[in-house]
């Protein structure tokens, strides 16, 4: 086996083990267990970590065997490999704007796969990996002076996210180069490029986090996705020495598949956040459609509540009949304290919580009333 063709085997692996992690990851997080370092004590969240660990060894492994401008755009492929997965796993149907960029995508990365020529193991020699380094911090620090400059959120995002994709893009060409360095068996980057691919590989990081602030999850991953792979592949061409092949007509062409490839990326990318959004949509409105048609009994300031009861039906009169008048009229509606008047004595029959006063003052309280008052004591409080 070649090693352009262990490489993009490498990669292929690479990028099935990260969709399973992120597929891994999301029903972890779909559990909804809040608690502190919740996930540490979940078992499937440590499976997450190992097959995300798999994935990146793999990837550097790929670097190191394949050109740059082939394997950074196959590790788009997790994308791609998570809709089938997604549905095979855990049952969750893609759309057809997903299906439609996962083609784009593949046949466009199929296009790159067939024009990509077998070049040879290449390294950053010293003044290069520091023309880059430098070159990489000052567009980075740029972008985010402009991005502190943009009052609206979205192009604020976009140029966040464009400064993320430079960054991961650039940690896989230093990537590149301590692993090709490794495997020939001659080291000579040393801790300054491992110290550089940590740096960007937490910028991007940081940048894309502030990506995401006000404007959503759709342009920012969109953005990051593409411009990772397309940094890499620039620099793969122009430092590497890689190249397509049938000249500049395969590069063309090479370069129309990338834009068909990156076209995918963004329908996929835009179908699956759109997805997650109307369902967290629909659950929200289904709760407060809940809470408006669920609504707890209405109670008094005293404590009070009123029971509303069925109204019983009338019985059928015949036509020319006399109608006496219902001596016990049903009541629709009972609250306590209830009153209900008395047929004998003009008096009244008073329900009440409360201890029934005894002595002087219950009497002079009745004498200054018209009328008897019987006052009923429920039994528990007798």
């Amino acid at each position: 086996m070649s090693s352009l063709a262990f490489s993009v085997l490498l990669s292929l692996v690479s990028a099935v083990a990260y969709a399973a992690g992120a597929i891994v990851q999301e029903r972890v997080a779909a559990a909804g267990d809040s608690r502190p370092y919740a996930p540490l004590r979940n078992g499937a969240w440590w499976v997450a970590v190992a097959l995300n660990g798999v994935g990146a060894v793999l990837h550097v492994m790929a670097l190191a065997y394949g050109p740059l401008s082939l394997v950074q755009p196959l590790g788009a492929l997790t994308i791609v490999f998570a809709l089938p997965m997604a549905a095979l796993f855990v049952h969750r149907r893609a759309g057809r704007t997903a299906w439609r960029g996962a083609v784009m995508a593949t046949v466009g990365l199929a296009g790159l796969l067939a024009l990509t020529g077998s070049t040879g193991s290449h390294t950053l020699a010293g003044p290069e990996q520091f023309a880059l380094a430098t070159g990489t911090a000052g567009a980075v620090l740029v972008l985010l002076v402009l991005a502190k400059g943009f009052h609206r959120p979205m192009l604020r995002s976009v140029v966040l996210a464009t400064g993320a994709g430079i960054a991961f893009g650039m940690a896989s060409v230093f990537t590149k180069t301590v692993a090709v360095e490794w495997t020939s068996g001659s080291v000579t980057s040393g801790l300054p490029t491992l110290l550089v691919i940590a740096g960007l590989a937490a910028a991007g990081l940081l940048l894309s986090q502030a990506a995401y602030r006000g404007a959503g999850l759709t342009a920012p991953l969109a953005t990051v996705t593409v411009v990772n792979p397309v940094v890499a592949a620039a620099v793969g061409l122009t430092m590497f020495g890689e190249r397509f092949r049938f000249g500049t007509t395969g590069t063309l062409i090479a370069l129309g598949c990338g834009a068909l490839a990156a076209a995918g990326l963004v329908l996929l990318t835009t179908e699956r956040v759109g997805a997650e959004r109307n369902a967290q949509r629909g659950t929200e409105s289904g709760g407060r459609r809940t809470d408006e048609h669920v609504d707890a009994p209405a109670g008094d300031a005293d404590g009070s509540r009123t029971v509303v009861l069925p109204e019983p039906a009338k019985p059928v009169v015949p036509q020319g009949a006399a109608v006496l008048p219902d001596p016990f009229p049903a009541p629709t509606a009972l609250s306590l304290p209830l009153t209900l008047p008395l047929d004998h004595g003009g008096g009244r029959v008073e329900f009440d919580g409360r201890q029934a006063a005894s002595g002087p003052a219950r009497r002079g309280d009745l004498e200054g009333r018209a009328g008897n008052v019987q006052t009923l004591t429920p039994p528990a409080l007798r």
